[in-house]
């Protein structure tokens, strides 16, 4: 390869940004894809990854599963194994090869059942045959339960324990079916429509231990799943574990995630019913109590009204009002003639103390102790007016112009009678008169100085 020309403008990439190019063109042009083919150079190193190369008769790729999601497959990958995994396409820039880094591998036999798991769910799904509003409630008390599962296996063990421990007392058929092969699932449909005709039964139970989607393909079969959703009897389905869901599972009027759990759903705890048992029992005690405590009431009151509906007891009741009546009449005559008597003895007191002989002596009697009275009275006021007096004369005396006279000082008077106040009211030559304790005095002003 020649150099190019020293005037070339041209940018050269080196290989890392090359890959990188690569990496992003490849990682934006496939979104998830599955890849099916046979495992070849599988490796696992200590780190917990798998490396290995899917292939097929003309070409292969490189692949990777990286820990966890290697720790989380169904299977055991081995060399010639024919897979179907799910990755995403990138580039691997310290070789520049392109890989597969996967999320999910599965057994490709698996896979084509899950595929067809998944179409005929759909299906049987649009038909409405997986509706809740379809489905039956159980009922309350389970009498006779038929399981329809191998009589050899772990799960009908557990459902028969969980059955002795909760509830004893139900009757338990076991309806032996294979619950895995080519034939388990037409064998498991024609007992299922056989406990359904025989009406012998209160609920169906269908069941079997967990397993791959391969051991538990009977339970994916479109004609159980449609017997049982037209079964007369409820069916109740606890197929594998709690993460195996089969189409039984979704047909079924209930599912159970284990064996043991459908057991303890199908019947009540011994323990709760005796509880219950025992709390009716104290309440149907308490309601005979009542009604005999209401019959007695009733007895008793039925046997008065019968007592006092006979002749001779009805005689007895009038004779006894009839001396009621006579006690009221003795006691009603006695009580108005003490009355009687009682106005007559007032009325004799009133008329005595009314004679006019005894008013005139009561009245004599009165003017006697009157007689001194007036004479008392008029000493009194006489006594009290001249008191008054008194006081008054001496209340006139302090006031008098004759007391201040009599300290000697005079009054100076006018030939008409008129008191001189003052030196201005009179004249040079002018007559007055002079008003002493003892006497008068002739005056004459001779001049006003």
């Amino acid at each position: 390869m020649s150099a190019p020309p020293p005037n070339d403008d041209r940018k050269a990439l080196t290989p890392s940004q090359l890959n990188a190019l690569a990496r992003n063109l490849l990682e934006d042009a496939f979104p998830l894809i599955w890849v099916e083919g046979e495992l070849g150079n599988l490796s696992r190193p200590s780190s917990g990854h798998l490396y290995f190369t899917l292939k097929d008769e003309r070409a292969q790729v490189r692949c990777a599963l990286f820990k966890p999601k290697s720790q989380w497959l169904k299977f055991t990958p081995r060399e010639g194994l024919r897979v179907l995994a799910r990755g995403r396409l990138t580039l691997y820039e310290a070789r520049g090869d392109y890989q597969l880094i996967l999320d999910t591998m599965e057994d490709a036999g698996e896979g084509a059942l899950r595929r067809a798991y998944e179409q005929l769910k759909a299906k049987l799904q649009a038909e409405g045959l997986f509706d809740q509003a379809r489905k039956r409630e159980l009922p309350a008390h389970v009498r006779r339960l038929g399981i329809l599962t191998s009589p050899s296996g772990a799960a009908v063990r557990d459902v028969l324990s969980v059955l002795r421990r909760r509830f004893p007392l139900v009757d338990v058929e076991i309806l032996p079916v294979p619950v895995q092969g080519d034939t388990a699932a037409a064998q498991i449909v024609r007992m299922l429509q056989a406990a359904g005709r025989s009406g012998r039964y209160d609920a169906l139970l269908i069941t079997r231990g967990g397993g791959s989607l391969e051991d538990l393909r009977a339970f994916n079969d479109e004609a159980l799943a449609r017997a049982i959703a037209a079964s007369p009897v409820p069916v109740v389905s606890a197929v594998g574990h709690e993460v195996d869901i089969s189409l039984a599972d979704f047909a079924a009027d209930l599912r159970a995630p284990t064996p043991s759990v459908a057991a303890e759903l199908l019947v009540p705890d011994r323990a709760d019913l005796a509880s219950h048992l025992r709390a009716q029992m104290r309440r149907l005690q308490s309601i005979h109590e009542r009604l005999l405590r209401s019959a007695a009431q009733r007895t008793d009151r039925a046997a008065l009204r019968l007592q006092a509906l006979r002749p001779q007891a009805r005689l007895d009741a009038l004779h006894r009002r009839q001396e009621e009546a006579l006690r009221r009449l003795h006691a009603s005559w006695a009580q108005t003639d003490q009355r009687r008597r009682a106005q007559l003895r007032h009325a004799a007191a009133v008329l005595h103390a009314s004679r006019p002989q005894r008013r005139l002596s009561l009245l004599r009697d009165r003017l006697q102790s009157l007689a001194p009275r007036p004479q008392a009275a008029a000493v009194r006021a006489l006594q009290r007016h001249a008191l008054h007096l008194h006081g008054l004369a001496r209340s006139l005396e302090a006031v008098s112009p004759l007391a201040t006279v009599a300290r000697g000082y005079a009054i100076l008077q006018r030939d008409d009678g008129r008191i001189v106040r003052s030196v201005h009211e009179v004249r040079p030559g002018e007559h007055l008169d002079a008003r002493l304790r003892d006497g008068r005095l002739k005056l004459r002003v001779e001049n006003d100085d």
